[in-house]
């Protein structure tokens, strides 16, 4: 197959560059499963932190408002959002924007000179490509931190990634390490799905149950698309207080609709303490050991730690030469004003993205922004092949 442009990932950012592109009147293929790490690794039940305006139409037509008078609805009938409803709007999305998602895994990338790669499916195709966009999303950049894998005994602990169907965990005692949304929200939904007992540690002090404010994000990233360069051009300081508030917003408050799910007698809270050791027992239960000289028993763990970017965890760049040639910066690709690598035809989106323009690119605000900005880049790009 020959395109003009492969896009690697089927997710929110993948879909909305796929609509961008059939807006310009770009030849793509878009490769992926529509929406899978949403499907098979967030559970049913959770909720969204964001509002009805974060939607995927660069264009402003196929908005969830939008979605939502089809239904004879209004945003305060659907908010907070709730997976399984954010599920069903992208798929009337693809269907608005006649996205069809080619349900493949690029299992390696290579580069073969300025504008040439080569795609090599887990099908045996081969996709020549004169653009990629990789839009992979958070699949592979699941964040174990060292500390725990030292720490843990092998099979005793998961990734909430991994554990999104909580009637697995139905009868257990469960210990959550982290202090952010989703431990709380993974929490309440192990304890609605009949987990005996459910613990929740993390270093620092529990966070409120304050609604988050994302208002200020919007205009930000917004009016990116139109002034690339204002984060990678803030100094040091002013980078570091962005993160910070975007940091205050997300970690330090949880959702209000959470409180009377988690201040429960079967939900413990553990803040401000850290994991000192854990002894698997003959038994097959977890013998924890805290720094505040607490010890509990458990039957299994799940670690609420996040996502890292890191590229070498990305396998169809493993198997192929993208990563001797890439240039990078703390781990992170080195990207220009409109996504694009030292190797031209080479785009990063979503969280890769972070480090050239903000925090906000791990979040669905941003697909507007960067669908835009790589498809002013890649209509330049087609003139000159």
């Amino acid at each position: 197959m020959k395109t003009d442009l492969l896009i690697i990932g089927a997710g929110p950012f993948g879909l909305t560059m796929a609509s961008h592109a059939k807006h310009l009147g770009i030849d793509f293929i878009i490769a992926g499963k529509a929406m899978e790490f949403w499907k098979n690794n967030m559970p049913q039940g959770m909720y969204l932190r964001s509002a009805c305006d974060w939607h995927l139409d660069s264009e402003n037509k196929s908005t969830i408002e939008n979605y939502l008078a089809t239904l004879n609805l209004v945003p305060a009938d659907a908010e907070p959002i709730s997976r399984d409803f954010y599920l069903s709007y992208v798929e009337w999305f693809q269907q608005q924007k006649k996205i069809d998602p080619l349900p493949v895994y690029i299992n390696r990338l290579d580069y073969a000179g300025d504008h040439h790669f080569n795609a090599y499916t887990n099908r045996g195709e081969i996709i020549a490509a004169d653009n990629v966009v990789i839009a992979v999303g958070f699949k592979y950049f699941m964040h174990i931190p060292p500390e725990f894998e030292n720490i843990l005994p092998a099979g005793s602990f998961s990734h909430t990634c991994d554990v999104a169907d909580m009637t697995a965990m139905r009868g257990k005692r469960c210990l959550i390490l982290g202090g952010r949304q989703s431990a709380f929200e993974w929490a309440a939904l192990l304890n609605e799905a009949g987990a005996s007992s459910v613990h929740i540690s993390h270093r620092h002090k529990s966070p409120s149950f304050t609604a988050a404010d994302w208002s200020w994000v919007n205009s930000l990233v917004d009016n990116m698309a139109d002034n690339p360069g204002w984060f990678r051009n803030l100094s040091q300081e002013e980078k570091d207080a962005v993160s910070d508030k975007l940091w205050a917003e997300g970690r330090l408050k949880v959702e209000p609709w959470l409180e009377p799910r988690i201040m429960k007698d079967d939900i413990k809270l553990w803040p401000r303490t850290s994991l000192t050791a854990c002894e698997k027992l003959t038994t097959g239960e977890l013998n924890v050991s805290f720094d505040n000289d607490t010890k509990i028993i458990v039957d299994h763990i799940i670690l609420a730690t996040g996502y890292k970017v890191i590229l070498s965890q990305i396998p169809f760049f493993t198997n192929g030469n993208i990563l001797s040639e890439l240039a990078t910066n703390n781990g992170f690709p080195v990207l220009d004003e409109h996504f694009q690598t030292n190797l031209p035809g080479l785009f990063f989106t979503s969280m890769p993205a972070g480090q050239d323009f903000g925090p906000f690119f791990g979040f669905t605000i941003s697909v507007r922004t960067s669908a835009k900005l790589i498809g002013k880049e890649l209509i330049r790009n087609l003139k000159m092949v």
